[in-house]
């Protein structure tokens, strides 16, 4: 048998259903077997409950300590670092589904490495789950995807003084805090861990929010300000259509099977690059009115930052310096 990670599972959530407990509890159930869980409830009292009776004795429950900030997941997960019985510390969303080797290989990279960024796929895949996959092998193609789970050194937050609640890009946030701490980031587009699927009602809603990002990532944000143009002009030009269709799926595809996609990613997730595409020109559009307006709706408020620049980071950091630290 395996010996336990030594390492912290940090699971930041607030359910408003509990349609999943059920489901959730099995896999945590099945992790505090390889390593000690924590679970940041912001969930109502009555959820927080149930929550509690159906976890006893198979992880520690608490409640968001952290009241500062409009984003909740980094509230969460704030609290969970100060809380955390280890150095490493494998932070993930209540989607994420790992198996004990991709935790095994994602705690190891951490004795090399401040943060550590792995590939999520989705599994299983309603047609939902496949329009976005398109997202993400277009993001490997260009660079690399943004999971729903990292793994972390609490150091290098701890140095930094956390980072910022008040963004809607909060991984990112994360990537760029650590970056301007000085601290190494490492990307594992070949270590795969499983996603369960949204709902098609929450996809739905995610799609304006996911494009609203795009605002602290100039360069992607202009070209892709420039699709929904590009869509209009092509329209009477079926074959620039095409080669627009073509090129899309050669870039998902060439995503797909870097760093070998292709045991995780169907052969079919290329064909919904052009959709996604289509649909991010619409969508990115809506981003910047809403921008004007004060920014993307978020627990009946509005964040307008989606995330800091590093230089922004890294000048703060050196204000709130102290003398003589390091």
């Amino acid at each position: 048998m395996a010996a336990r990670e030594e390492a912290e599972y940090l699971l930041p959530l607030r359910w408003d259903s509990d349609e999943g407990l059920e489901e959730l509890t099995e896999y945590l159930r099945r992790m505090s077997e390889w390593i000690d869980v924590t679970v940041v409830d912001g969930s109502d009292p009555e959820r927080y409950a149930a929550h509690a009776r159906a976890w006893e004795g198979i992880v520690r429950q608490v409640p968001v300590g952290v009241q500062e900030g409009a984003n909740g997941k980094v509230r969460g997960v704030l609290t969970g670092l100060r809380i955390a019985r280890h150095e490493a510390v494998v932070i993930a969303d209540d989607d994420v589904r790992y198996d004990r080797s991709a935790l095994a290989e994602l705690v190891a990279e951490l004795r090399s490495a401040d943060l550590v960024r792995p590939q999520n796929y989705f599994a299983p895949l309603p047609w939902h789950a496949r329009w976005d996959t398109a997202r993400s092998l277009i993001n490997r193609a260009l660079g690399s995807d943004y999971p729903g789970t990292y793994g972390l050194r609490r150091s290098i937050l701890e140095r930094a003084g956390g980072y910022d609640a008040d963004v809607l890009f909060e991984n990112l946030e994360l990537e760029r805090t650590v970056v301007a701490a000085g601290g190494s980031v490492r990307d594992r587009s070949d270590l795969f861990v499983a996603r369960r699927p949204p709902s098609a009602r929450h996809f739905r809603s995610q799609r304006v929010r996911q494009a609203y990002d795009s605002w602290a990532q100039p360069g992607r944000l202009v070209l892709e300000s420039g699709i929904l143009p590009t869509l209009l002009w092509s329209l009477r030009r079926p074959r620039a259509l095409l080669v627009f269709a073509a090129v899309a799926v050669g870039v998902a595809e060439f995503g797909r099977r870097r760093a070998g996609g292709g045991a995780v990613f169907p052969a079919s997730s290329a064909l919904w690059a052009p959709f996604w595409i289509a649909e991010r020109g619409a969508t990115i559009w809506i981003a910047l009115v809403l921008r004007l307006r004060g920014g993307v709706r978020y627990s009946g408020g509005r964040i307008p930052r989606s995330a800091h620049s590093v230089g922004s980071i890294r000048r703060r950091l050196d204000r709130t310096r102290t003398p003589g630290r390091e």
